[in-house]
C-alpha cells in the first residue's frame, strides 16, 4: 500500500514538474524566435523574394511586425508563433525566388543554344 501510494506522489510530482516547466517557458520572451525570422526576412528580401514572392514576403513582413506588437504586450506565446510563421513565409519567398531566378537562367541558356545551333546549321550550309 505504501509502495502504491509512493508511486502516486511521485507520479503528481513529476507531473507538476513537467507542468510548471511547461508553462513557464510561454513567460520567455521570444527574443530568439524573433531575431531568426527577422534574419530569414531580410534574406528573403535581399534574394529577391519582394520581386519573385510578393505574397509571401508581404505575408512574413506582416507576422514579423504582429509578432513584435504581440512581444510589447507581453504575449510571447503568440510573438513566438507569429514570428515562426514569419520564418516560413520568408523561406518560402525565399524558395520561390530562387527557383524563379534557376528558371530564368535556364531559359536563359537554352536561348542561347538554340542561337548556336541555329548558327552552326547555317554555317554548314
Amino acid at each position: 500500500m505504501k509502495t502504491n501510494l509512493r508511486f502516486w506522489l511521485a507520479v503528481a510530482g513529476s507531473s507538476a514538474v513537467v507542468l510548471t516547466a511547461g508553462c513557464s517557458s510561454m513567460k520567455v520572451p521570444a527574443t530568439t524566435s524573433i531575431a531568426v525570422s527577422n534574419e530569414a526576412v531580410n534574406s528573403a528580401g535581399g534574394a529577391g523574394g519582394a520581386e519573385f514572392a510578393p505574397a509571401e514576403m508581404n505575408s512574413a513582413r506582416q507576422k514579423l511586425a504582429l509578432s513584435n506588437k504581440a512581444m510589447a504586450a507581453k504575449d510571447y506565446r503568440l510573438a513566438n508563433e507569429l514570428a515562426t510563421q514569419a520564418q516560413a513565409d520568408a523561406r518560402l519567398a525565399q524558395g520561390k525566388a530562387n527557383s524563379a531566378k534557376a528558371q530564368l537562367a535556364a531559359n536563359a541558356l537554352q536561348d542561347d543554344i538554340r542561337v548556336l545551333r541555329e548558327e552552326l546549321d547555317r554555317s554548314s550550309k
